[in-house]
């Protein structure tokens, strides 16, 4: 025999269970919101990185630019001044001062022409890179909105579902309604469970013959004496 509230307390367990899920799943989403963006912002700063590279190549081009006008325009200085003197000790220095200006122009110049193969390569991994990137952002921000949408979906479920658990405690007493929710504050989803081959289905622990034959008379609620659940016998 089972007791006449035992039927309503399983729809209610049910119905529970349901928005316990969709509460469980609108918990998870701000969680999962923050990872998706914490990816997506480490795309786009892996193109600002790339960009930034590129950048700070370009101006050590510039630079190296304003080192070489420079020095071809001391040099033409030099020429012009060797062009003018009249000792021999003067000429010669102007000459070492040509030399060597004109070795810090070639040695600028062998960097100019390193820095701009680097910057053809890193233009490169830059557009390449860039593309890539961009394709995963794409991607993250439709899972972003996605999720959005999810929890826009799982609120109004919820909402519902709600309403399905307050529709499903109204047909059951109150001292039944409190002996649930003092079971499910602490089992939640799985707070009435019947008893097979003398065992409590919840913790799978043997119950008391006491808590057994009260089971089976179906007279009053009954609870395991392990976990506290509420328990009916399963024939």
């Amino acid at each position: 025999m089972r007791h006449p509230a035992l039927d309503s307390l399983l729809i209610l367990q049910d119905r529970d269970s349901r928005r316990l899920g969709l509460e469980a799943q609108i918990k998870a989403i701000p969680h999962e919101t923050a990872e998706v963006e914490k990816k997506r912002e480490a795309e786009k700063a892996a193109i600002e990185a790339s960009r930034t590279e590129l950048r700070e190549l370009e101006t050590k081009k510039k630079l190296l630019e304003t080192e070489i006008g420079s020095a071809e325009q001391k040099l033409a200085k030099y020429k012009t001044q060797q062009m003018s003197v009249r000792k021999n000790d003067e000429f010669q220095a102007l000459g070492h001062e040509i030399d060597t200006t004109q070795a810090a122009i070639g040695v600028f110049e062998e960097q100019e022409i390193g820095v701009m193969l680097s910057i053809d390569e890193a233009r490169l991994r830059f557009q390449n890179g860039e593309k890539a990137h961009k394709q995963i952002i794409a991607g993250l921000e439709e899972r972003l909105k996605n999720l959005r949408e999810r929890d826009t979906n799982l609120r109004a479920e919820l909402k519902a579902a709600q309403q399905t658990v307050a529709e499903a405690r109204q047909p059951l007493p109150e001292p039944a309604l409190r002996l649930y929710d003092r079971v499910a504050a602490r089992h939640q989803a799985v707070s009435v469970v019947p008893i097979r081959g003398g065992k409590c289905s919840g913790c799978h622990l043997k119950v008391s013959s006491e808590v057994e034959t009260e089971s089976r008379k179906g007279e009053n609620l009954t609870t395991c004496d392990q976990c506290g659940r509420i328990v009916w016998f399963e024939s």
